[in-house]
This record gives structure tokens, C-alpha cells and sequence, in this order.
């Protein structure tokens, strides 16, 4: 069975690096708190912690299993437990732009920008831009894991329970692997 994506492709923009837009619903301040409010963030991505302040460290706690209603397949079978990752805060101008290292606290970890405008009282275009990734095999799994990520916020977001996050990174993957260089 193939699935349809419910969302456009990101682009590879260079080596290493991933663009994604979206309009989200909801005014720019509302999709802001699903970005810094660890319980929001959580209800899309990861939950945790959530620094302030540039150079602060926070955690991210994944919980794969609570973002719908499918288990991991059993090559995903780690995703089935908790993971925890620390990241730094590199920018943050509430409510248009957050930058955080990604998985590490070292200087050259990989980057997320999430760069938010408003169309509008009630959308919010969200540019996602990840930085220095190492090799085309890391660029395929962020760019299907952002994906599938950004499609539980967007449903989320329009106040829907979300449906099938596996399923979704399965085809973004497949998608993205004719697509990224």
C-alpha cells in the first residue's frame, strides 16, 4: 500500500541542509508556545525543558509512542522507549525565531531554525531550516523525521487527533530518497 503525503517536500537548499515551510493555523503567538511550551512541544515532538536564554542547555524527551495512534514497526523498535536529548539555545526572538543545536551541546552539532510570520490573524508560515548535517544518509532521516513531525503539528494545530506518525515518516522517507542528494 503506498501512502500520500499530506504535505509538500522540504529542499535539500545545499549540502547538509534542509529547508521546510508550512502555514500553520492559528496566530503566530499560538503556534509560538507549541515551539517554547515543553507540554505543547511535547504533544507534537518531544517534550522536556525548555532555556530562555542563548547558550542555555535543555532537554528534549521523545515519546514516539504518545503522537498517534501507531506503534513503531520493529525497525523503529528503539523509538518504542523514550529517548532523551540535550540541545543549547543559539537564538531565540519570541515570537519569530528560535535556533537550537540539534542532539548536542557542542559547538558543531547540526542547527534548527524555526523562523515564524504571520499571514494573516489566523496562519503562520514556519520555515524549519536544518544546518550541518554530516552525509546524505542523516539529511534522509531529519528530512523524513521533520516531516512526520511538522504533519503532527499541523494536525495538532486544527484541534485533530493525529493519525498515522509512522506511516507518514515511511513514505516521507521514500519520497525524500529520490529527492535528497
Amino acid at each position: 500500500m503506498t501512502t500520500t503525503l499530506k504535505h509538500s517536500l522540504g529542499t535539500q537548499t545545499e549540502p547538509g541542509t534542509l529547508r521546510i515551510e508550512r502555514t500553520l493555523p492559528g496566530p503566530i503567538d499560538r503556534v509560538w508556545t507549541y515551539l517554547v511550551d515543553p507540554e505543547k512541544r511535547r504533544s507534537w515532538l518531544a517534550g522536556g525543558t525548555m532555556a530562555q536564554a542563548p547558550g542555555a542547555v535543555f532537554e528534549l524527551r521523545f515519546q514516539h509512542t504518545e503522537l498517534s495512534d501507531e506503534v513503531a514497526p520493529e525497525r523503529f523498535a528503539a523509538y518504542r522507549e523514550t529517548h532523551v536529548q540535550h540541545s543549547r539555545v543559539l537564538r531565540i526572538e519570541p515570537p519569530t525565531l528560535l535556533v537550537i543545536s540539534w542532539g548536542s551541546e557542542r559547538e558543531d552539532a547540526s542547527e534548527v531554525s524555526f523562523e515564524l510570520s504571520p499571514q494573516g490573524a489566523q496562519t503562520t508560515h514556519l520555515v524549519l531550516t536544518h544546518r550541518r548535517l554530516p552525509d546524505r544518509k542523516e539529511t534522509l532521516s531529519v528530512a523524513s523525521g521533520w516531516h512526520a513531525h511538522l504533519g503532527v503539528l499541523d494536525e495538532v494545530l486544527h484541534g485533530r487527533a493525529p493519525q498515522g506518525f509512522w506511516t507518514q515518516l515511511e513514505a516521507a522517507e521514500a519520497a525524500y530518497a529520490t529527492h535528497i542528494r
